[in-house]
């Protein structure tokens, strides 16, 4: 019989394993580590872009940082110097965060310590140092890696609410980027810049006005140059006005919008004209407009653009325009004057109610007004248009060319005439020939000299001192031959009154012999009487000789006298 049968014992098969060395555990972990900041870095790196400035301007490589409202959107990795050394090239490795910013519109500039559209910026780069600042746009832009920068900071920021109008203007004046804009004193924007693309006619500046100050713009809105200061002398004194000191340094803009206004709100980029000042911007809001244009003979020396058009002395226009032409039809050049009118001002007359532009204007020429050139001032010079009643001006009409009203002219009063009086004067002047006058004048002096200086002249002058001798010579001779007589003539006049004396006696001594009534007493009364006379006569004798001896010789003169 057989035994019981003996289990069977498994065996176990004893396999060597191997084993990882502790030694490997570290740098596997290091090199995931690595792995994982590298990933991590790739997926917060955003695209190295490019940047070109004028100057790096205090930036630095590995230190300089790009930012966004003061977070870190990237870092400089390195400064050089473009291919033809025009410009500054940075190079910068941005942040994920920065991908989205990065488009065609973005604004890159370089932040310092900076005084700029009136206000300070950047003091926080005095320790910190110099970086670079981003502004993006709120418009979609294509992606973009290599960019301009703008060497001033931007006006606004992106997220400011507002409007920006276009303003049109020949020149901007003082008005630079940054210049304030206000309304009724309020600085409500800032101008942003200006269009270069059609400034052969005018220049198109860029106005921001922020909210809620932008829906006062309606599309009859009043926008002037508010920069500087102005003077005016009325007759209230001297008057200087400005809109604020702001404006003063930095030239500003001020606009107007009427209370009353059945305007509509004005849109983004609607088109305003930039008037030059205050008054011009308030005379052009008075309605319709009539061009007009006056064809000038004379001189318009004086007569500039700008210029006031007058009627009665008051402001109801402006000069546009001044040039010259040859008119065929009266065969001379002519200076034709181009004006603009505001009709409104004409209360009305130029603006009454169902009347088609230029009604008034026309009968105001069918009564005799006309346009004329005045000077207000002698001291200046400066010339206006005035309109004014002529009196018996022909009869005229107002015509219409291209768009434009002809209206008649005709010779100006005041000053002018008077300095047209003056000129006609001072032709008249010119037209005497004061050369002949002078060949003349000439001619006569010749003929003076030579005859003054001729030998028939001399020869009288001879002829005349030999003559002047001889009548001293016989009037010596005459002072000789009366002064003995003349002389004796004072014995002789006193040998007659003896005589007398004499004969009184004798005739007393008669009187008394013979009586009154003898005829020896007549015949005496009758001969004193003669000799008295004669005694005068002698005493009237010694007194001519005395006085005009010569009568001995030419006798005696009728004097007139006694």
């Amino acid at each position: 019989m057989a035994g019981p049968e003996q289990p069977i014992v498994p065996t176990a098969n004893a396999r060597r394993r191997r084993r990882i060395p502790l030694v490997w555990i570290v740098p596997a972990i290091t090199l995931l580590i690595a792995l994982w900041l590298a990933w991590d870095t790739y997926s917060k790196r955003g695209p190295t872009i490019t940047v070109s400035f004028d100057a790096a301007s205090g930036l630095q490589a590995g230190q300089s940082q790009l930012k966004f409202k003061d977070v870190t959107m990237g870092t400089v990795k390195s400064i050089a110097v473009s291919p033809d050394f025009s410009k500054v090239l940075v190079t910068i490795e941005t942040t994920s965060e920065a991908r989205a910013l990065l488009t065609d519109k973005t604004i890159f500039w370089v932040v310092k310590p900076e005084l700029f559209a009136g206000s300070i910026s950047g003091l926080d780069t005095i320790l910190s140092g110099s970086y670079i600042g981003m502004l993006p746009s709120t418009e979609k832009g294509k992606p973009q890696k290599d960019f301009v920068g703008s060497e001033d900071p931007p006006i606004l920021s992106s997220s400011t609410p507002g409007t920006i109008f276009t303003l049109e203007t020949r020149k901007i004046g003082a008005i630079s980027l940054g210049s304030p804009i206000f309304y009724r004193g309020l600085d409500v924007g800032k101008v942003l810049g200006w269009d270069l693309g059609n400034m052969a006619r005018s220049v198109s500046i860029r106005a921001f006005v922020r909210a809620p100050f932008d829906k006062y713009v309606h599309e009859d809105s009043l926008f002037w140059n508010a920069s500087g200061m102005s003077f005016k002398l009325g007759a209230d004194g001297f008057n200087i006005q400005m809109e604020s000191v702001k404006a003063l340094l930095l030239g500003g803009i001020a606009f107007e919008t009427r209370p009353a206004t059945k305007a509509p709100a004005a849109s983004a980029n609607h088109s305003f004209v930039l008037y030059a000042n205050q008054a011009a911007a308030q005379a052009a809001g008075f309605g319709r407009l009539l061009n007009m244009m006056s064809n000038f003979s004379g001189s318009v020396a004086g007569l500039s653009v700008g210029a006031d058009v007058t009627l009665h002395g008051l402001k109801i226009g402006e000069v546009t325009d001044v040039g010259l032409v040859y008119d065929p039809k009266e065969d001379r050049i002519v200076a034709p004057v181009h004006y603009r009118i505001e009709s409104d001002r004409i209360a009305g007359v130029a603006a009454r109610p169902g009347l088609p532009l230029g009604a008034g204007a026309a009968e105001m020429i069918r009564r005799g007004f006309r346009a004329t050139l005045q000077s207000p001032s002698l001291i200046t010079g400066q010339k206006v248009i005035a309109i004014e009643m002529v009196p018996d001006a022909p009869p005229a009409e107002m015509s219409f060319v291209d768009g434009t009203f002809v209206v008649p002219s005709a010779e100006s009063g005041g000053f002018d005439s008077i300095t047209r009086s003056a000129n006609e004067l001072l032709s008249k002047i010119n037209r005497i020939d004061f050369g002949a006058i002078g060949t003349n004048l000439v001619a006569i002096t010749a003929g003076l000299s030579s005859t003054i200086n001729g030998p028939e002249l001399k020869k009288s002058l001879a002829a005349l001192e030999a003559t002047m001798t001889d009548v001293q010579d016989v009037a010596r001779k005459l002072d000789a031959g009366a002064t003995p007589a003349l002389a004796r003539l004072p014995q002789i006049s006193s040998d007659l009154q003896e005589t007398l004396a004499k004969a009184n006696r004798l005739a007393g001594s008669v009187n008394s012999a013979y009586g009154n009534d003898s005829r020896f007493s007549r015949e005496l009364d009758r001969l004193m009487p003669q000799l008295n006379e004669t005694a005068r006569a002698f005493r009237a004798l010694a007194d001519l000789l005395s006085r005009h001896p010569e009568a001995l010789i030419q006798g005696r003169t009728s004097t007139g006298k006694e």
